[in-house]
């Protein structure tokens, strides 16, 4: 099953990454999940711009990365380790919002 690693690792919009503005995280009925989405704004804006995700293939390695080439604190990369994990049942994509949806179980 796919994971939130896997979304922000193989989907792009346009050729480009996807952008922290454009990703909502969802449950299977489309409401959207604060906590969740903002942690991947956080992940999105913060601690990818420090490697390259073409060059890492798991979460653990991400996390790992991430560990030796930022100063993020144990907490933050423990929370980014188990967003990074969490199980995805699909996407959505909104045109009309520019938005893409990231849907999870929760």
């Amino acid at each position: 099953m796919p994971t939130i690693f896997t979304i922000l690792k193989f989907v792009s919009v346009n050729h480009r990454p996807l952008a922290s503005a454009q990703v909502v995280v969802t449950d299977v009925q489309g409401k959207p999940n604060g906590l969740l989405s903002d942690l991947v704004h956080d992940l999105i804006n913060d601690a990818l711009l420090f490697v390259d995700l073409g060059q890492i293939e798991t979460a653990d390695e991400l996390i790992k990365q991430l560990h030796d080439h930022t100063p993020l604190p144990d907490d933050v990369l423990d929370e980014y380790g188990k967003i990074l994990t969490e199980p995805c049942f699909g996407l959505n994509v909104a045109p009309q919002k520019d938005t893409i949806e990231i849907i999870v179980h929760r």
